[in-house]
């Protein structure tokens, strides 16, 4: 699986007077930079009048309400988030592990952040080739953790690339170059997200968004192989070879799919087809993926 950084500010350019357009715009970015949102506020409001269908101000006024919404707090429990933790013993006790964590969490204002949401709606509807819209909505539903919204965004987004034919635009309506490889590329990043959950609850959602990408793009091997591994979770290994055996189709020489078919076989039980694509692997794979299989047919071995 490839990971691709979604950020949320997309640059802003004025349709107006080019020298207008450029000082307002470093304006904003300063204004960003030193967390004034009330001068941010004021900027746009002057920003609106003077051109209200600019599609940089949807984005604009949508990180504006992003970056109010949120809010870093200091929080205590037993789950901490994020990597800058702080461990509290019990130096009395026998037992010296931890009792509980300290650690920031992020927050985000309901209220504020759905006046972002109403913008950057307002933007797509009057910009729907706009896949910087798009991508920033489905960024921020996956930070505040709304991944049923996370879901159907992402289904609409792949619904609305087989309508525009992928003439999918980003910052200033600029054409985007291999939009439909970019596209995926992220959908398969957000898929990842959701698995990196590890919430068995969210595994529909992967079937779901898997679904929708197929439906369109059938020979999109990374969505086969997210099928897949979703029903291998859910311990279907027939169901869960289906996909993968379609894959190996498409690309024979696809060592990452010729191992999980492997790891399909042996979990369901089949030693000698596991045996037979555990070979596969070795044959077509790096070497991680070749010392995986050898490891796991010196298993099968012994059993």
């Amino acid at each position: 699986m490839i990971k691709r950084t979604t950020t949320i500010f997309f640059g802003l350019v004025m349709i107006l007077n080019p020298v207008i357009g450029q000082r307002l715009k470093q304006q904003f970015y300063d204004l960003v930079s030193t967390n004034d949102t009330l001068g941010q506020q004021q900027l746009l409001e002057k920003w609106e009048k003077a051109d209200s269908n600019d599609p940089e101000l949807f984005v604009a006024y949508f990180n504006h309400f992003v970056i109010r919404s949120k809010k870093e707090i200091i929080a205590l429990g037993q789950n901490p988030k994020g990597t800058d933790v702080l461990e509290i013993t019990n130096q009395d006790s026998t037992d010296k592990g931890p009792i509980g964590y300290i650690y920031g969490e992020t927050q985000y204002n309901p209220t504020l952040l759905n006046k972002g949401f109403v913008w950057i709606d307002k933007g797509i509807d009057k910009n729907p080739d706009r896949l910087d819209m798009r991508f920033g909505k489905i960024y921020i539903y996956g930070q505040v953790e709304d991944y049923e919204n996370y879901t159907k965004e992402i289904i609409r987004t792949i619904d609305y690339s087989a309508l525009n034919k992928n003439q999918w635009t980003w910052t200033d309506s600029e054409p985007l170059e291999d939009a439909l490889e970019f596209m995926l590329g992220s959908i398969q990043d957000y898929q990842v997200q959701l698995y990196n959950t590890e919430n068995d609850s969210l595994l529909d959602h992967m079937k779901k968004i898997a679904g929708s990408v197929l439906q369109y793009y059938p020979d999109h091997i990374p969505s086969l192989s997210n099928l897949s591994i979703v029903y291998m979770i859910q311990k279907e290994y027939g169901k869960a070879l289906e996909p993968l055996l379609k894959a190996e189709k498409i690309n024979p020489r696809d060592f990452v799919v010729l191992s999980n078919i492997a790891q399909a076989y042996k979990l369901q039980g089949d030693k000698i087809n596991a045996m037979k694509y555990y070979a596969l692997t070795i044959k077509y794979g790096d070497e991680q993926s070749r010392e995986f299989a050898r490891g796991q047919m010196e298993d099968l071995k012994k059993q």
